[in-house]
C-alpha cells in the first residue's frame, strides 16, 4: 500500500484498544484440514501485500481455535520459534499436509484392498497405530506450552472417563493451571477421532499448586467440530469477568465480533446415505459403510452445522452479518470426502479443492431449509477475505496506535 508505514512485529494488542474482537476458525476434517490451508494461505498473502512479509496471521486475529486436524494447524500458526514469531507460516501448511499424512494415514495398494485392511483392523482396535502422527508432532512443537503461543488459542478435545468436553483455552489457564499443557499433548488428543486414531492420556502438573490432573482425551470433533462457537464462549466469559482486555467494549454486541470460520467440506450435497438404507444397518454398518464412518459423519457434520446456523442467525439479525465469514464446500464426493485416504492423487486434488473454493461465491446457510447457497451480491470467497484482511489491518494499526504498550502509541501520545 502506498503511503503507508509498514506495520511491526509487535504483539497483537489486546481488544481494548480497538473496534473488533478478531476470530480465526478452522474445523476438524482429518486430510481435508489441506482445504483450509490454501484458504489460509491465501489470507496471509493478502496481508502481508498489506502490511509487509512479515505479517502473520496470529498478529491479528485475538483467537485462532481449531479442532482435530484444525487444533493442529491453530498450533502451528500460533506456537513461537525462537525470537518469539509464529514457527509456521500458512504457506507452510500444506507442504506438511503433503509431506506427512501419507505416513500418519498409511495407505495400501488398491482402494478396495485399503478398505478392506482398514474394516478388518478396526474390528481389533483404530485404523492406524498414531505413532508417526505422535512423533511428527513432538517433533515440530515440542515443549512449547499453552501459555507460550504468540497469541490466544482454544482447542477442544473431549474427555472419555469424564465424558465431559476439555477446552484448552489461553483465557482458562491462569484460572485452571493445570489446563496449561504441552501443544504437543493437545494437538494428539484433539485428533484422536475414534475409530481412526487411538485415544491419548498425559498427566500436566501445576507446579505452583502441587496438583496434578490426569486427561483421557479423544478428539474434540465429537463435541465441537466448528469450534467458532467455543472461541466467541471463551471470549464471552473474559467479558463477563469483567477482564481489563475487553471491559470497555461491554456490553457485549455480536456486531464487534470478527469471524472467518474455515470448513474442511463436506458430502452432504451426494445424499449417499437415506433412511432405507440405515434402518438395515447393524453396529459395524455405522462404524464402516462404503468407505466412511456414517456414525462420526452424522455427529461430526450435525455439531458443524449447528454452529453455523447459530451464528448466521444472530448476525444476520444483528446485521452484523458482513462480519461473519463461513467458507465450506459441501458438494464433495467420493473419496474426495475422506477423512484418511492420503493417496498423491487425492491430496492433491484436496489442494486444488481448495483453490477453486477462493473463487466460488460467499455462500451463507438457508435458515429455512439447511442449504448452503450464494449469495445474490456475487462476492466471491476470495474478494470476501481481501476486504476482511483490510478490515483486520486497520483494527491492528488502531490497536497499535492506542496501546500504551507499543511505540507508536507512545510516540502518538508523547506527540499529543
Amino acid at each position: 500500500m502506498e503511503g503507508v508505514t509498514k506495520l511491526s512485529v509487535e504483539q497483537i494488542q489486546p481488544p481494548t484498544y480497538g473496534n473488533l474482537i478478531t476470530i480465526l476458525s478452522i474445523d476438524g476434517g482429518g486430510i481435508r484440514g489441506l482445504i483450509p490451508a490454501a484458504i489460509i494461505e491465501f489470507l496471509e498473502s493478502h496481508l502481508q501485500e498489506l502490511d509487509g512479509d512479515d505479517a502473520r496471521l496470529a498478529d491479528y486475529f485475538d483467537v485462532i481455535s481449531g479442532t482435530s486436524t484444525g487444533g493442529l494447524v491453530t498450533a502451528m500458526l500460533a506456537a513461537p520459534d525462537q525470537n518469539n514469531r509464529p514457527l509456521f507460516a500458512a504457506k507452510d501448511i500444506k507442504p506438511f499436509y503433503l509431506e506427512h499424512c501419507p505416513k500418519i494415514f498409511t495407505q495400501h495398494r488398491g482402494i478396495g484392498g485399503m478398505m478392506l485392511a482398514k474394516v478388518m483392523r478396526s474390528l481389533g482396535g483404530p485404523k492406524y497405530d498414531g505413532k508417526y502422527l505422535h512423533e511428527v508432532v513432538r517433533q515440530k512443537l515440542g515443549d512449547i506450552k499453552l501459555n507460550e503461543t504468540i497469541t490466544n488459542i482454544v482447542i477442544p478435545t473431549f474427555d472419555i472417563k469424564t465424558l465431559q468436553p476439555i477446552i484448552f483455552s489461553s483465557y482458562q489457564i491462569k484460572k485452571t493451571p493445570c489446563l496449561n499443557a504441552k501443544l504437543s499433548d493437545i494437538c494428539i488428543s484433539t485428533s484422536a477421532a475414534p475409530t481412526y486414531l487411538p485415544a491419548h492420556s498425559f498427566i500436566n502438573k501445576d507446579e505452583e499448586a502441587g496438583k496434578e490432573e490426569e486427561f483421557n482425551l479423544i478428539d474434540g470433533g465429537v463435541c465441537a467440530n466448528n469450534p467458532a462457537l467455543v472461541a466467541m464462549n471463551e471470549v464471552t466469559k473474559q467479558i463477563i469477568n469483567q477482564s481489563p482486555d475487553f471491559f470497555p467494549i461491554k456490553p457485549l454486541e455480536y456486531g464487534r465480533f470478527l469471524i472467518i470460520s474455515i470448513g474442511t467440506g463436506t458430502a452432504k450435497n451426494e445424499e449417499k446415505f437415506n433412511a432405507q438404507m440405515a434402518a438395515k444397518w447393524g453396529l459395524l454398518d455405522w462404524l464402516t459403510h462404503s468407505g466412511s464412518n456414517p456414525l462420526i459423519d452424522v455427529f461430526t457434520q450435525s455439531s458443524g452445522d449447528m454452529v453455523d446456523f447459530h451464528l448466521s442467525a444472530v448476525t444476520q439479525a444483528l446485521h452484523s452479518e458482513d462480519n461473519y465469514l463461513r467458507i465450506q464446500d459441501d458438494t464433495l464426493t467420493g473419496i474426495d470426502s475422506s477423512v484418511d485416504i492420503a493417496t498423491e492423487e487425492n491430496l492433491k486434488k484436496l489442494c486444488q479443492i481448495g483453490e477453486n473454493l477462493l473463487k466460488k461465491p460467499v455462500s451463507r446457510v438457508n435458515l429455512e431449509n439447511g442449504h448452503f447457497e450464494p449469495l445474490k451480491s456475487g462476492e466471491t470467497n476470495e474478494d470476501a477475505l481481501k476486504r476482511l484482511a483490510k478490515i483486520l489491518s486497520q483494527e491492528r494499526r488502531l490497536r497499535e496506535m492506542r496501546s500504551p504498550h507499543t511505540s507508536r502509541g507512545r510516540k502518538n501520545r508523547h506527540l499529543a
